[in-house]
């Protein structure tokens, strides 16, 4: 071998190198364990194929189980986008994820908890399941938790023994109507689904709050619209807030978002030039939308994380908190909202939601 140069095979420390990482960091990933964010995992992944490192097959049988991901449909793009960075965690930590999704007229949530235990499952995780309904009785949760660890996402349900992950929707909403707010609109309206979900609730009260700090309005209802999480459900919200006079729409998803542009299109309006239009969630491909949607991003990844670590440490038999763990939604400004009638010539509204920055991706 010529001296002073290397033929050998990369190394833990080549591939921490290109990621950008430490080598204990390459050895987690590597190992499957904890401690890596996705985003982490993903880079050093992606080193190791970009050097050749080659990595061992994972011992056949050598699987823990199956989990439990139950969502509520993979028609709205969130629902897909939580399913795939839940099992992408799972297998790391030896689980193979079982996704369940619980379409219209289907089978139902009990049922599919049922063949899920008929099947040996090791544990849950409920994506804005029953749980998130705050009508639906919580005695089908009292009775699985002597059977499996579960975990609750989107919608925490004190009374219930198990952790729960969800997205601040009172601080989101808040900060959608502080951006609208300075951008010159005066008559922001808010698009929502049923209030019977506890995610609407929550961005009920944080649209609330908001009218009050950054309009001065006490009265919320006559800017409140409620329908379907559905693009038609969003459109005929829009159709009304369009109607009585508003000039931006917040609205509780992205799909509702999309409706809400079509409304404006049909009358022959602009967005953003006539109506500025505020989505939730940041679902995939918002970014390529007409108009790109300015949205409220949920932290997926980290949700997902946080959820799988939770149900991994009950199953190796520690205790999880029962503290809610709540993260933080980013803005994402993009081309369906733009100055109001009434453009501010000062600073933003200041005090409450905090805006984190405008994220342009």
């Amino acid at each position: 071998m010529t001296p002073g140069k290397r033929n050998e095979r990369p190394r833990l420390d080549d591939v921490a190198r290109t990621a950008g990482v430490s080598v204990p960091t390459v050895s987690r990933v590597l190992n499957g364990k904890g401690g890596a964010s996705q985003e982490t995992r993903e880079a050093v992944l992606a080193a190791m194929d970009s050097l050749g490192y080659e990595r061992q097959s994972r011992t056949a049988g050598r699987s823990k189980g199956q989990i439990g991901v139950v969502v509520p449909d993979l028609v709205n793009p969130i629902f897909p986008a939580f399913a795939g960075a839940i099992s992408a965690l799972l297998a790391p930590n030896d689980y193979i994820p079982a996704l369940c999704t619980l379409p219209g007229g289907g089978i139902t949530e009990d049922e599919y908890v049922a063949l899920l235990l008929d099947q040996g499952v090791s544990g849950i995780i409920f994506v804005c399941a029953a749980h998130s309904d705050g009508r639906a009785s919580m005695e089908r949760y009292r009775r699985l938790r002597g059977r499996v660890p579960f975990v609750l996402v989107n919608g925490a349900r004190p009374e219930i023994d198990a952790p729960s992950v969800s997205n601040d929707d009172v601080t989101a909403i808040r900060t959608a109507v502080r951006h609208l707010v300075a951008q010159g609109h005066q008559r922001v309206g808010f698009a929502t689904g049923p209030d019977r979900f506890i995610p609407s609730r929550r961005k009920l009260e944080g649209f609330r709050s908001a009218l009050v700090q950054f309009l001065g309005e006490d009265d919320a209802a006559p800017h409140i619209a409620t329908s379907m999480f559905t693009i038609e459900g969003g459109q005929s919200a829009a159709d009304e807030l369009i109607e009585s006079g508003h000039t931006a729409i917040v609205c509780a998803s992205d799909v509702m978002a999309l409706g809400a542009v079509r409304a404006a299109r049909t009358r022959g309006l602009r967005v953003p030039e006539d109506i500025s239009v505020v989505g939730f969630d940041d679902s995939p491909l918002m970014a390529f939308t007409d108009p790109p949607l300015t949205t409220l991003r949920q932290n997926v990844p980290a949700m997902a994380e946080a959820a799988v670590h939770a149900l991994v440490t009950e199953l190796d038999g520690d205790r999880a908190t029962r503290t809610e763990i709540l993260f933080q939604s980013d803005l994402v400004v993009r081309g369906s909202t733009g100055a109001g009638p009434a453009v501010r010539t000062g600073p933003e509204p200041s005090g409450g939601a905090t805006d984190p920055g405008g994220v342009r991706p």
